[in-house]
C-alpha cells in the first residue's frame, strides 16, 4: 500500500517544550508578518504530555518570553517555591547545608512547581489555537533523504504489523510527512536524533554525551504532611562516594509530592540497581515520614541528558536541526532543563522562519547556533559545564570544585576558572566485571513505601500493543549470555527500572542455560537499555504509535 503523503513548510518531531515553543514561535513570527507558515508536530505518545517527565522545578525564563501573560492564559504553573533545602544524607541522619553556602545559580525562588506533561498539554492547546497541526499517537520513525543527501522530512511507522512482520487486518501503512526544514525535538536520546548524528557527523571532536536515569513517583500526602512550595533536594546514601546522583522531593497543588531519585549512568557496579537505589532512599528517617499515611499515584523513569556543553553536538545538517534536549541541554546542578529546551525550539524556530522567508530549503540553518552561542541558555550551561566532569573524582572532591567553579560564575570571576573538562568516557564503557565488585544486598519491598517494579509499571500506565514486533532490538543476540551474564552478571536486569529484561532458564537441552527473555510491552520508554548495554547491544527503536506509559500530572 502505498504511503499518503503531506506537505508542511516546518515538521517539528516532538511534542515537548522545545517541539511546541518552536511550533508557537513560528506561528507567532508568521502572523508578526502577515505570512502564511504550515506546521506540524508529530507526538509518540497517545496524547501530548503522556510521556512527559520531570521533577519537576520550572524556570520560566523562556515561557515569559514566548508569552509574557502566560499567568493571564493560564498556565498550569501555580505553585512558587517558597521553600528551599539542600540535604546532605548518612545512613540514618540528614545534615542541612545552609542556603548561604550555595551559589546563587542554585536558588530554586522565582521558580514554580508543576507537572512538566500538564504544562506541554497546555502548550499544545495555545499551539493549535495558532493554527498548529499536531498529530498525537504518531511517531515518526523514519528519516526521509532527498537525493543529495538533505533530510526531506520523515515517516511515521506502520501501523497493524504483527510480532511476526505480517500485516493484520487492520494494517495502514504509515505517512510520509514532507517539508523545507525538519526540527528533531524527541528528548533525551532520541532514536532519529541518534541516527543523524552518525550520519552528518555531528558529534565528530565533541565529548560523549553522558547520562543519568531518572525515576519519579507522585504521591497523595497527608494534609498535615504538605508543605506546598517546599523543594528538597538530597546527596549521599544510599549511593557511595563514587556512584553520582541525588533525590529530589517536591510539594505541590493540592497534597501532591514529587519525589525522585537520580543516578549517573556512569556508575561501574554492575550489581547496582538504581531503581532499587530510589526504593531504599524513600525509608531515610529524614523521608519516609512525608510519604507515610498517603498514597503513590504515579510512577515513571527516564534517562537524562547529563554532558553538559561540551556534549553538545553540531546542531544543524542539511534540511534540518536538533532542538531541546535532542541536543542536551540539561543543566544538571540545576535539575532544570525545559527553560533551556524551550529556548532552542524557539531559536530554531527563528532561524528556520528567516530562512523559509528568504526562499530557502533543505540547507543548514547556520543563524541557530550562531544564536545560542549568544544566548542565556547558553550562558546558563557555561557556568556549569565542570560540574558534571569533575565528579570523576569522586562524589565530595567533584562537589566541591564544581561548587568553587559555579561560586566564581556567578561573582563574576569567571576568568579565574577558565578551562572546560571533557568527558572521556561513554556509559557504556564504565562496567567493571561482576566479580570484582561487591555485590548489593536490597532490602525487600514492603508495598507501603517500597514496591516491586511491575506494580510501579502498573500505575504508570503503560500499554502497548502485544502482537507487534519488539522495539527493543538486540543487534545481536547471543551478546547477553556470553557476554552481560558471563561477565557482567547481567546488568540489564537491573539497569531497566521496568522489568523488561529477565534472564529466565532455557528449555532446550540441559535445561542449565539461561537465556535473555525480553518482555518490551513493559517499556517505560526511558532509554536506559540504549544508553548503558556495554556493547551498544540493544537499539531502541519506536513502537507502534500510541504505545508506552501515559502520565498524568507528571
Amino acid at each position: 500500500m502505498p504511503r499518503e503523503t503531506m506537505e508542511y513548510d516546518v515538521v517539528i518531531v516532538g511534542g515537548g517544550p522545545s517541539g511546541l515553543a518552536a511550533a508557537i514561535r513560528l506561528k507567532q513570527l508568521a502572523a508578526e508578518h502577515g505570512r502564511e507558515v504550515g506546521v506540524c508536530v508529530l507526538e509518540k505518545g497517545s496524547e501530548v504530555g503522556a510521556h512527559i517527565l520531570s521533577g519537576a522545578v520550572v524556570d520560566p525564563r523562556a515561557l515569559t518570553e514566548l508569552f509574557p501573560d502566560w499567568q493571564a492564559k493560564g498556565a498550569p504553573l501555580a505553585t512558587p517555591v517558597t521553600d528551599d533545602r539542600f540535604l546532605v544524607l548518612s545512613e540514618s541522619r540528614a545534615h542541612r547545608l545552609p542556603n548561604w553556602m550555595l551559589p546563587p545559580l542554585m536558588s530554586n525562588h522565582g521558580m514554580y512547581i508543576a507537572s512538566l506533561g500538564n504544562v506541554c498539554r497546555w502548550l499544545a492547546q495555545q499551539a493549535e489555537a495558532l493554527g498548529v497541526e499536531i498529530y498525537a499517537g504518531f511517531p515518526a520513525a523514519q528519516v526521509l533523504y532527498d537525493e543529495h543527501g538533505a533530510v526531506r522530512g520523515v515517516a511515521t511507522g506502520d501501523m497493524g504489523v504483527a510480532k511476526d512482520g505480517s500485516h493484520k487486518s487492520g494494517y495502514q501503512p504509515g505517512m510520509e510527512l514532507l517539508a523545507k526544514y525538519t526540527l528533531f525535538a524527541e528528548g533525551c536520546r532520541g532514536s532519529l536524533s541518534q541516527e543523524l548524528m552518525a550520519r552528518y557527523g555531528l558529534r565528530e571532536g565533541i565529548s560523549p554525551q553522558v547520562y543519568g536515569i531518572g525515576l519519579k513517583e507522585l504521591w497523595q500526602v497527608a494534609p498535615e504532611k504538605h508543605q506546598r512550595g517546599l523543594v528538597v533536594h538530597t546527596q549521599g546514601w544510599p549511593l557511595d562516594s563514587h556512584t553520582g546522583g541525588g533525590s529530589f522531593v517536591y510539594h505541590f497543588d493540592e497534597n501532591l509530592v514529587s519525589i525522585g531519585f537520580v543516578v549517573h549512568l556512569s556508575y561501574s557496579n554492575p550489581h547496582l540497581s538504581p531503581y532499587d537505589e530510589f526504593q531504599r532512599f524513600k525509608t531515610h528517617p529524614s523521608i519516609r515520614g512525608t510519604l507515610e499515611g498517603g498514597k503513590r499515584v504515579g510512577y515513571g523513569a527516564r534517562a537524562i541528558n547529563e554532558g553538559g556543553l561540551q556534549s553538545v553536538p553540531k546542531l544543524v545538517f542539511p534540511g534540518g536541526a536538533l532542538i531541546g534536549c535532542s541536543a542536551g541541554f540539561v543543566n544538571l546542578p540545576r535539575i532544570k532543563g525545559s527553560h533551556n529546551a524551550m529556548k532552542t525550539g524557539m531559536l530554531g524556530a527563528e532561524a528556520a522562519f528567516a530562512a523559509l522567508g528568504e526562499g530557502r530549503a533543505y540547507d543548514e540553518l547556520t543563524t541557530y547556533p550562531e544564536a545560542f552561542r549568544k544566548s542565556w541558555a547558553y550562558r546558563d550551561l557555561y557556568k556549569v559545564r565542570n560540574v558534571k566532569p569533575g565528579l570523576k573524582w569522586g562524589l565530595w572532591p567533584g562537589t566541591l570544585h564544581g561548587g568553587m567553579h559555579m561560586w566564581l560564575n556567578d561573582l563574576g570571576l569567571g576568568f579565574l576558572v577558565p578551562w572546560t573538562l571533557r568527558h572521556v568516557k561513554a556509559d557504556n564503557e564504565t562496567l567493571m566485571p561482576a566479580a570484582e565488585m561487591s555485590k548489593i544486598e536490597y532490602p525487600k519491598y514492603d508495598g507501603v513505601i517500597t514496591f516491586d517494579k511491575l506494580s510501579s509499571v502498573f500505575i504508570s500506565n503503560t500499554n502497548h500493543e502485544e502482537d507487534q514486533p519488539s522495539h527493543l532490538q538486540l543487534r545481536d543476540p547471543s551478546i547477553p549470555v556470553a557476554l552481560n551474564l558471563a561477565l557482567y552478571d547481567g546488568p540489564e536486569q537491573r539497569y531497566c527500572p521496568a522489568g523488561v529484561y529477565e534472564f529466565v532458564a532455557d528449555e532446550g537441552p540441559g535445561g542449565s542455560a539461561k537465556r535473555l527473555q525480553v518482555n518490551a510491552p513493559n517499556c517505560v520508554h526511558c532509554k536506559t537499555c540504549d544508553i548503558k548495554d556495554p556493547k551498544q547491544n540493544i537499539h531502541w527503536v519506536t513502537p507502534e504509535g500510541g504505545g508506552g506509559p501515559n502520565y498524568t500530572n507528571m
